[in-house]
C-alpha cells in the first residue's frame, strides 16, 4: 500500500526529494560551461555540472550536490575512463575532487585553458548578446600575460593577493575547498605570486583567526596582512619571514583598520604610482594593470582636449591613464562606491587639476552630476555587470567610444546587449587569461555608435 504524501504547512502535498549527493554515473562530458565544469547528462536525461573533467572524456561522475527532479546536479569526476589529449597530471597536489575550489583546471594544459575560456565567452556572446565573434570584432583568442606561457605541467605563480581560511580546530592556514566553508591546509599554494610564499603565512600559527589576506604588491616591496578575528579573539604577534604590515578586520563595522605599518601598498602602471589603502581593489595579476590599461586606451584612442568618464574607477588606475591622454584642456569624472578608495583616487591623481572624483555608486551619482554628454566612458563595473538602466543613462551621453573592461563573460554580454538597444556597436573585443588554471577571464570592449539603420 502506498504511503500518504506528506502534507505542508499550507496543507497542500509535498512530496521529499531524495538527496543524489554521492551517486555515481557513467558520462560522456559534452562542453564547457561558464563556471569550470563541463556539462554531461545522466542515462536519465538530467543534466550534470562536472568538475575535474574536460570536454570529449569519459568519466565516472560523482554528485556533490542536488536531489532527484532538480533542473541540475553538481558533481566530480572521479575516475577518467577516457581522457582527453588536453589532460595533464594536476601539478598541484591540493588540486582534485573533494579538495582546494581555487583552482579549476589544474588537469588541462595551458593551450586548452585559454581555448575553453574562448569557448565560454562565444557561447555567452551568441546567447546573452546575439553576437557572433565576427560581429563583436574578436578573433577568438584569449591572450595569456607576458611570462604565463609556460610548458603544460608548469603553473604560472601569479597571484599576488591570497585569502587564507584558517581550520578553526587547528589554526593552520588554508583555501576553501569549492562551494564549501571546509578548509583544505596547504604547505603551498602554487599560483601564489613569489612576494606571497615569502611571507610563510602557511608555516604559522593563526589560532582564533577566521582568515589572513596575504599582499604582496608587484609596483613596490610593500607586503601586508589583513586579519580577521573570530569573534572575542585576540590578535596573534604577527611574525612573518618578510617585513609586513599589519590591519585587522574590526568586528562591529566590519572595516580594516592599521594595527602597525603603512594602511596601504604601492603599485604602479604606466608610469605612476598608485596608493592602494586598506585592502582595497587592485588587479591580482602583477600584469594585469599595465594590460587592461593599455587595451582601453589603444581602444578608445583619446584626444587633447576631451572629456572622459571612469565609472566603478577604484583607485583611479584608467582615470590616471585618461587623464595623462586628454591633456590640460580635458577633464575627466571618476566615481566609485567605496570611501578609502575615493581617498586613495583623490590622492594618487591630485597632480591633474582638471580630475574630479565622487563617492557613490554609479547609478545614483552620474544621474546627479548634471553631464548630458562626454567625449568617452571607461566601465569597469562589479562581477554582476553595470546593468540595464545604467547602460541605458551612459547610451544616452552620445560618447564616441566606450571601453566596457568585464571579468564575467556573461555580465559582459548582457550589457553588450543594453548597449544595442540603446544604439552602440561592439567595434572590438580582447580577452586576457590574467587569471591561470581557474575559469575566470577578463575582456576589454570598445564600443561606437552604431550607424544609423544598422
Amino acid at each position: 500500500m502506498q504511503a500518504e504524501p506528506k502534507k505542508s504547512q499550507a496543507g497542500s502535498p509535498a512530496e521529499e526529494k531524495k538527496s543524489l549527493v554521492g551517486a555515481e554515473y557513467e558520462v560522456e562530458v559534452g562542453p564547457v560551461a561558464h563556471g569550470g565544469h563541463c556539462i554531461a547528462r545522466t542515462s536519465e536525461g538530467q543534466v550534470l555540472f562536472v568538475r575535474h573533467t574536460l570536454p570529449g572524456e569519459r568519466v565516472v561522475a560523482r554528485v556533490t550536490e542536488g536531489e532527484e527532479g532538480a533542473r541540475f546536479l553538481r558533481a566530480d569526476a572521479v575516475t577518467v575512463l577516457d581522457a582527453s589529449k588536453d589532460r595533464v597530471e594536476a601539478p598541484c597536489p591540493y588540486a582534485g575532487p573533494g579538495r582546494c575550489g581555487g583552482c579549476d583546471w589544474q588537469h588541462a594544459k595551458p593551450g586548452a585553458q585559454r581555448r575553453m575560456k574562448g569557448e565560454v565567452i562565444a557561447e555567452q556572446l551568441q546567447r546573452l548578446a546575439g553576437l557572433t565573434p565576427e560581429e563583436a570584432g574578436w578573433d577568438g583568442t584569449v591572450m595569456p600575460a607576458e611570462g604565463d606561457k609556460l610548458p603544460a605541467g608548469e603553473v604560472p605563480a601569479w597571484r599576488t593577493r591570497v585569502q587564507y581560511a584558517v581550520d578553526a580546530s587547528t589554526g593552520k592556514a588554508g583555501l576553501r575547498r569549492h562551494r564549501s566553508h571546509e578548509v583544505e591546509p596547504v604547505e603551498h599554494c602554487m599560483i601564489a605570486a613569489p612576494g606571497v610564499t615569502e611571507l610563510g603565512v602557511e608555516e604559522r600559527d593563526w589560532t582564533g583567526m577566521e582568515s589572513v589576506e596575504a599582499i604582496a604588491a608587484s609596483g613596490s616591496q610593500d607586503r601586508q596582512v589583513i586579519l580577521t578575528p573570530r569573534p572575542g579573539a585576540r590578535l596573534p604577534i604577527v611574525e612573518l619571514d618578510k617585513p609586513v604590515s599589519v590591519m585587522r578586520v574590526g568586528e562591529k563595522d566590519g572595516g580594516v583598520h592599521r594595527v602597525h605599518g603603512r594602511p596601504f601598498v604601492r603599485e604602479r602602471a604606466d608610469g605612476r604610482t598608485y596608493r592602494v589603502g586598506s585592502g582595497g581593489f587592485w588587479q591580482v595579476h602583477p600584469k594585469a594593470a599595465e594590460t587592461l590599461m593599455l587595451a582601453v586606451m589603444q581602444g578608445l584612442t583619446p584626444r587633447k582636449g576631451e572629456t572622459a568618464l571612469d565609472l566603478y574607477c577604484g583607485v583611479g588606475l584608467f582615470a590616471g591613464a585618461l587623464a595623462d591622454r586628454v591633456g590640460e584642456r580635458g577633464a575627466v569624472l571618476g566615481i566609485e562606491s567605496g570611501k578609502r578608495a575615493v581617498e586613495d583616487a583623490r590622492h594618487n591623481l591630485a597632480s591633474f587639476d582638471r580630475v574630479r572624483i565622487e563617492q557613490g555608486k554609479v547609478e545614483a551619482v552620474l544621474p546627479r552630476t548634471g553631464i548630458t554628454e562626454v567625449d568617452l566612458i571607461v566601465l569597469d563595473p562589479p562581477r554582476a555587470g553595470a546593468g540595464k538602466a545604467t547602460v541605458r543613462h551612459l547610451s544616452g551621453l552620445g560618447a564616441r567610444r566606450i571601453a566596457y573592461v568585464a571579468c564575467d563573460p556573461a555580465a559582459l554580454a548582457r550589457d553588450l546587449g543594453y548597449f544595442a538597444e540603446g544604439g552602440y556597436k561592439v567595434r572590438t573585443l580582447r580577452a586576457f587569461d590574467l587569471f591561470p588554471m581557474t575559469h575566470h577571464v577578463e575582456c576589454v570592449a570598445i564600443l561606437e555608435p552604431a550607424a544609423k539603420g544598422s
